[in-house]
């Protein structure tokens, strides 16, 4: 099947992310021809740990995206469709217009919910005797609508639809409370194995409960999930009409519009979460009840192990260290980017014994008491032996998940496929491939979540028959890292006798520090 009759049709593929909304003008061979980025502010923070955003404000700012994008790319008789990707669990409470009720949850937000009333003491006797406890636990804790529950039973109470990102923004285009199967994420009763609710005798519904008629209809990626209201048409410039199709979460689009289909590839994303994921067809948990997560493809699933904070910390340094690069860049007319690139080939691999350990914000398989760490401080260091000690710290990070995920698959990696912002670095791809000791490769746009989009939009237009085909049209590997010999061997030594060790060797201090100062908690 060819798809020469449809060339000149494009997708209109928009991203919500935690930090921007960005929407793109993608054509059948994955080129994106236009593309519109706004920033947007994270979050806020009315207590401690907590991360708040209003739901409206995502709806306002991707309204703004789009009209913009529309506006300047002039080509909106041209669209075939539309398609959504967003930041993954993040959730809201709407009431029967759609209205939000409270602000957004975010996925980075810390608060956590009792575990009483939940797990009675004979489930937690069970769980003791099978070491599942602290895992069942943080996962009770962690649930969204736990806490709402326990915290803001009126809220609750009004709650007509509890809904990710993408169910309430696809709300606001269609006026269906529909969401992608893709898009649920985290604590909630979704049976990932069947892409549905899970059914009412599963476990899930005992830890996570939610009544059925709080929950939104879900399709498959590529499937349907509404048209364009006449409103939505209005104050987004979207033509009205224009078929919204499903396609995943942000994470598992980039995997789709990286071209990672099969296990082999190490795909690994820099962005916020730093993560590194497996394309697989067959059910794998790579630590017990941790289930993969639903893929782009539906009936398929991606592994993931991620440093929560991951290149959000080569941000905190930009801002908090970088100040001399951004005032430079502005007096000879360069973007900050090229003057960091420069910080980091001034430093040899391993920093000059300068080794971080990056659990800022530490997961499930973290003590909570956990942080991150910076060892092997000496008088030659400076800001660029930190910078970079952070770039090897994360990936020495998504190595050790590498190896896991290896272990749990049985397949070997071949290959690692970068995707993010930070992939547009020479420097950081170069370092990808040392760490990894594998041929480090990014594909012909970093911005894969909205080519991904794009791919299940494609196969639901039937522009494509199946979604390998259209993988193959519509991505691309622009460049490739090999990695240097004798930095695969330091960073191999660094790796094994000193990173691997740190969490072990520091934990009973980081207890320690709780214990005399509460932090943290």
């Amino acid at each position: 099947m060819t798809i020469s009759a449809k060339r000149d049709e494009l997708i209109l593929s928009i991203d919500a992310g935690t930090q921007s909304i960005r929407a793109g003008m993608v054509d059948m061979s994955g080129q994106i021809h236009t593309l519109v980025k706004t920033p947007i502010e994270p979050y806020f923070s009315a207590n401690p740990g907590w991360a708040e955003q209003e739901p409206d404000y995502y709806w306002k700012m991707l309204c703004e995206t789009c009209r913009k994008l529309l506006g300047e790319a002039g080509e909106a008789g041209r669209l075939a469709a539309a398609t959504l990707t967003t930041q993954r669990g993040t959730y809201i409470n709407v009431d029967r217009q759609g209205k939000a009720l409270r602000p957004a949850i975010l996925w980075l937000d810390i608060r956590k919910a009792s575990t009483e009333g939940i797990l009675d003491p004979g489930f937690v006797s069970f769980l003791e005797g099978a070491k599942l406890l602290d895992i069942v636990i943080y996962a009770v804790r962690y649930c969204r609508s736990n806490w709402l529950q326990q915290n803001e039973p009126d809220i609750w109470k009004k709650t007509h639809k509890f809904l990710g990102v993408s169910g309430f923004l696809t709300h606001r285009l269609t006026g269906e409370f529909r969401d992608s199967a893709g898009g649920i994420v985290g604590t909630m009763p979704f049976d990932v194995k069947t892409f549905n609710w899970a059914s009412k005798d599963q476990l899930l519904w005992r830890l996570f409960p939610v009544e059925d008629e709080k929950l939104p209809e879900l399709v498959k990626p590529g499937d349907l999930l509404g048209h364009i209201t006449e409103k939505a048409a209005k104050e987004t410039g979207i033509p009205k009409g224009l078929p919204l199709i499903a396609a995943s979460n942000d994470k598992a689009c980039e995997i789709l519009g990286a071209g990672c289909l099969t296990p082999d590839t190490a795909c690994v994303s820099f962005g916020t979460i730093a993560t590194i994921n497996s394309q697989i067809q067959d059910y794998v948990e790579l630590r017990p009840l941790m289930a993969p997560y639903a893929s782009a493809i539906p009936l398929q699933f991606y592994t993931e192990v991620g440093v929560t904070r991951g290149f959000w910390m080569v941000s905190w340094f930009k801002q908090e260290f970088g100040l001399q690069e951004q005032l430079q860049a502005k007096e000879i007319g360069v973007q900050p980017e090229e003057l960091f690139e420069d910080l980091i080939r001034e430093v040899p691999p391993g920093s000059m014994g300068l080794v971080l350990q990056p659990n800022w914000t530490p997961g499930p398989e973290i003590a909570t008491y956990a942080k991150g760490a910076v060892i092997g401080f000496g008088d030659i260091h400076k800001r660029p032996h930190l910078y970079r000690a952070i770039i090897e710290g994360i990936l020495f990070a998504l190595k050790e998940g590498a190896e896991l995920t290896q272990e749990k698959n049985g397949v070997p990696m071949t290959r690692v496929m970068a995707s993010g912002g930070g992939s547009q670095s020479k420097a950081v791809m170069q370092i990808t491939a040392d760490v990894f000791g594998l041929p480090a490769q990014r594909p012909h746009t970093h911005e894969t979540s909205v080519v991904g989009a794009a791919i299940d939009a494609a196969v639901g237009l039937k522009r494509y028959p199946d979604f390998e085909r259209a993988v193959a049209a519509m991505t691309r590997v622009r460049d490739v890292f090999e990695p240097i010999k004798e930095n695969v061997e330091l960073y191999e030594k660094l790796y094994r006798r000193v990173y691997l060790k740190m969490y072990k060797k520091l934990l009973p201090l980081f207890k320690e520090i709780q214990k005399i100062t509460g932090y943290p908690e």
